[in-house]
């Protein structure tokens, strides 16, 4: 993985969801897709096509600046020295959080940051603000998503790929060397 890689933070980060080498624990190895993403809202967003999966779905809903909020508070979080911090702060509040924010997210308006802050950054400086967005789409969006046409669809493609002869094939090759 590489820093840049959203992966990447979720397994530095967040820890209780690996071996303890950076290596995904084995139940998160077994499962891949949408079986996967529909075990959480957290393995959906360290999914790559998951993300871009449940972009798709909240653009629809008019809703997409949640996600985006979210991504950009995890990248803000690995940013390194004052000025980019500062520039980047800056970035998340007048895209996100100010009163003229071109996406504008729904957060509770005592927790909205002041501008002033943002001469001070540190790397958890949103973190109220991302993890109530978290919930709104845990306990909202992310259980329509899960009924949606666009997860329904990407589950249907992902059975089709496994039931083809070649995945069969290939998977009885494979029984077959591990069973000698």
């Amino acid at each position: 993985f590489s820093k840049e890689d959203p992966v990447f933070f979720i397994l530095f980060f967040f820890p209780e969801i690996n071996d303890g080498e950076g290596h995904p624990s084995s139940s998160h190895q077994t499962l891949k897709g949408t079986s996967k993403w529909a075990t959480s809202l957290e393995n959906l967003l360290e999914d790559p096509e998951g993300v871009k999966r449940f972009r798709e779905f909240l653009k629809k809903e008019f809703s997409e600046e949640n996600v985006l909020f979210w991504l950009a508070c995890e990248e803000f979080k690995k940013t390194q020295g004052k000025k980019q911090m500062q520039e980047k702060a800056k970035e998340i509040y007048m895209t996100f959080l100010s009163s003229k924010a071109s996406s504008q997210v729904n957060v509770e308006g005592q927790s909205r940051l002041s501008e002033t802050i943002l001469e001070t950054p540190h790397p958890l400086m949103f973190q109220k603000l991302q993890d109530q967005i978290f919930n709104l789409m845990k306990y909202d969006s992310y259980s329509r998503f899960l009924k949606s046409d666009i997860f329904l669809n990407q589950k249907k493609s992902e059975e089709q790929e496994e039931n083809s002869p070649e995945a069969q094939t290939a998977a009885k090759r494979a029984s077959r060397i591990y069973n000698t």
